[in-house]
């Protein structure tokens, strides 16, 4: 006789309680393995693949894609113990090597086999969805299943105008996949204006409001009506939630929390790219120029620890840390985000950039674990990627500073006495007023500063 057990929403960890289903990757009547991944969620932090810690026969799923579940809401039903004619081809039950919150180890799962769920077992849910088996990173398309609409064409970019028929639609986020899906937007008719034609979350937003715009008929103008007679606006309304909401909270939360101050100066960066252009001719693995940078905050952190700690206020203690873990933030289609490398302190400049190229990607494609998102003591801003010199970040709450570098761009400086066109750079740093003055901030600036202009500075303190 079959047991039906009740799996539940684990806890991801790192204190959250909630998650959004953005994909099941077993249907009602699948057979699965221990520790099987059986739902694709995203947290407030990253996007997460569930294993279920039974094997059996699926009998209900609960919840459909796109809805938010707390933890410990009942996810699926699985039916344990069937007739071995029923589950053939299912793995024993003593893990796959899918971990997670303690789930198994070992053998791969096995093939996915429907069947007819035992008698007597929980009332089947079919929530709508994608079709159990579809790709997890490209939405696959017969050949031949075009629709035949005409695209849609508005400020010089153009839809409908490319066909992937022989192929892929070049989809990589689920979440761009399920935003098509619900607008009825039909993905063979976009032009990706990612890498390679990849579609971006952005594209199908676009085609939305170009398509709306179009579809509208021409109508008069209306007569001129008195302000108070105006009834209110309507516009997009975006839900805060998952990493969109996380940020809000976290920035909310620092604004109100932390008595922030920034300080700022310009550097002469010209003998650091020339450093940087030195060390990849020398061959061996590319130095990242924020590899060199995080190497000057890290330095520049030994020197002054006050920076690199966070506040206590139930004890009204400043906690001065002993090691540095380096957040930098990193600008993804799903969001701000911000990886942590873990002692960062201890890595030399080729390690610091193998890290970021990893954790660079993890982020690219919302692979990041909610541990490589917590955790950070310091946070590197390189925002002179978006073309902009200077800025004043908000602090990455607990965090006591951030660093914050603008693009660097050739500009007339005196240089030995005279002027002369060299590559510069505005650096910034936002910092909680309670755990230093402005001296000890403007020292720390001042530090970084020196090292950039004059990288030689840095051997000393190695």
């Amino acid at each position: 006789m079959a047991q039906v057990l009740e799996f539940k929403l684990p806890d991801l960890g790192e204190g959250l309680t909630e998650a959004e289903i953005v994909r099941w990757l077993v249907e009602v009547g699948d057979v699965v393995a221990v520790d099987q991944l059986v739902v694709e969620v995203e947290t407030a932090k990253a996007m997460v693949e569930v294993p279920c810690p039974y094997g059996g026969v699926v009998t209900a799923r609960f919840g459909e894609e796109g809805t938010e579940l707390p933890v410990g809401a009942p996810l699926l039903t699985v039916a344990v113990g069937a007739p071995a004619s029923s589950i053939e081809g299912a793995a024993d039950d003593e893990g796959s090597g899918n971990v997670l919150v303690g789930y198994g180890t070992g053998a791969p799962p096995a093939r996915r086999r429907r069947v007819r769920p035992p008698t007597g077992t929980a009332p089947v849910r079919r929530p709508a969805g994608p079709p159990a088996g579809e790709d997890r990173n490209v939405a696959n398309v017969p050949a031949g299943t075009g629709t035949g609409r005409g695209g849609v064409e508005s400020g010089g970019r153009s839809f409908g105008a490319r066909s992937y028929a022989d192929g892929p639609v070049p989809v990589i986020s689920p979440l761009v996949r399920r935003l098509a899906r619900e607008n009825g937007v039909d993905l063979r008719e976009l032009e990706g204006s990612g890498p390679e034609g990849l579609i971006l979350r952005a594209d199908v937003e676009y085609a939305l409001r170009a398509a709306a715009g179009q579809s509208r008929p021409p109508v008069p103008a209306p007569a001129p009506v008195p302000t108070a007679a105006l009834s209110p606006a309507h516009g997009l309304r975006v839900p805060l939630r998952g990493v969109r909401g996380a940020v809000a909270d976290k920035l909310s939360r620092s604004r109100r929390e932390i008595p922030d101050a920034t300080c700022w100066v310009d550097a002469d960066a010209t003998e650091l790219m020339r450093a940087r252009a030195a060390m990849n001719a020398a061959g061996g693995p590319k130095i990242s120029l924020l590899a060199l940078l995080a190497r000057i905050c890290t330095a520049a952190l030994a020197r002054f620890p006050e920076l690199n700690s966070t506040v206590d206020m139930d004890a009204r203690e400043v906690v001065q840390l002993d090691q540095v873990h380096l957040g930098f933030a990193a600008q993804t289609e799903r969001g701000l985000v911000v990886p942590v490398v873990r002692d960062a302190h201890a890595r030399d400049a080729e390690g610091l950039s193998a890290e970021f190229a990893r954790l660079t990607e993890a982020a690219r494609t919302g692979r990041l674990t909610p541990a490589e998102l917590t955790g950070g003591t310091f946070t590197l801003n390189n925002y002179g990627v978006f073309g902009v010199d200077g800025s004043t970040p908000i602090i990455n709450h607990p965090e006591a500073a951030m660093l914050g570098v603008g693009r660097i761009i050739p500009k007339p400086w005196v240089h030995e006495g005279e002027l002369a066109v060299r590559q510069v750079v505005q650096l910034s740093l936002t910092f909680d007023h309670r755990v230093c003055d402005g001296g000890t901030a403007g020292g720390f600036l001042r530090y970084v500063a020196d090292c950039v202009e004059h990288p030689a500075v840095l051997l000393r303190t190695l």
